[in-house]
């Protein structure tokens, strides 16, 4: 799969290769309403990884399933909706209003953002409002629920496993770490954002093997692959499915190119079925 926000809405991409190449296509985070998100600038290169600030910004629901939506089915593409709001009502609202179809197999709720209701404190990062959402908009959709949560905790495996006790029926591993640049001319922060890309990897690896044998529901994979054999590790370590980020802004083709070398390992080493990496570093 993409990360999600990483891919537009889908379509961008289609001149290079077809969507349907994804396992799955991760939607960027959408709310209720269009959100404009932030100014510009956006996008700030940092090291090896990536800084960005979009802001969520988003076309909503509505629009979204009217003009992007029929591609997916044009494709015969399934699709993950990543969804997110500025408070609990938001979340549940949003949540609800998404319908039901065999194109929607999950969806993915954004546990990173600030919750405005109680001064800006990032619902993901306590076991106790983790379990409250999640349980709350469980009631409220009958699409299987995926908590993409942030690293950014003292432990997440508790918090993993307050979302699935909650009724989650994924865990995706992780979301970007805040972060800034200093441009040291001006004597400033010159940029505030989420971190993504390699520097991440190592964190995101250790929270899906952690996570992937403390709870027991599919654990995806997120979180500065950048070619095939980082995919293996992360399947390995105990995740069933992987999301790709920021590797497709280096390489537009990242994707194919991981596909590809994954079928090649599979191939040089005798595998038939992908499963059989699962968790294997567990042994």
């Amino acid at each position: 799969m993409n990360g999600s926000g990483t891919m537009g809405y889908g379509r961008e991409i289609e001149s290079l290769w077809s969507i349907d190449t994804l396992g799955a296509y991760v939607t960027k985070g959408l709310s209720l309403k269009p959100h404009h998100g932030n100014p510009p600038p956006r996008v700030w290169e940092e090291g090896q990884g990536m800084l960005n600030s979009i802001g969520l910004q988003n076309v909503g629901l509505e629009r979204f399933f009217a003009e992007y939506f029929p591609l997916f089915k044009k494709r015969n593409t399934p699709i993950v909706i990543n969804f997110f709001g500025f408070t609990d009502e938001e979340y549940i609202e949003c949540a609800a209003s998404i319908r039901p179809d065999p194109f929607i197999i999950a969806l993915e709720i954004n546990l990173s953002c600030p919750n405005v209701t109680k001064g800006g404190i990032c619902m993901g990062k306590e076991a106790q409002s983790v379990f409250s959402i999640i349980e709350r908009v469980k009631r409220r959709t009958p699409i299987p629920l995926i908590a993409k949560l942030t690293p950014e905790v003292a432990d997440i495996v508790q918090i993993a496993q307050a979302a699935v006790s909650a009724g989650a029926d994924g865990i995706t591993l992780i979301n970007t770490m805040p972060g800034v640049s200093i441009d040291l001319a001006a004597k400033r922060v010159a940029f505030r954002g989420g971190l993504s890309g390699p520097p991440l990897k190592p964190i995101a690896l250790k929270a899906v093997a952690d996570v992937s044998r403390a709870v027991h529901v599919p654990v995806i994979g997120a979180g500065g692959i950048t070619d095939h054999e980082d995919v293996i590790q992360f399947l390995m370590a105990g995740a069933q499915a992987v999301q790709v980020g920021t590797a497709t802004f280096i390489d537009p083709f990242a994707i194919p190119k991981m596909l590809a070398g994954v079928a090649r390992y599979m191939d040089e080493h005798g595998l038939a079925r992908l499963e059989s990496l699962v968790g294997a570093a567990h042994a």
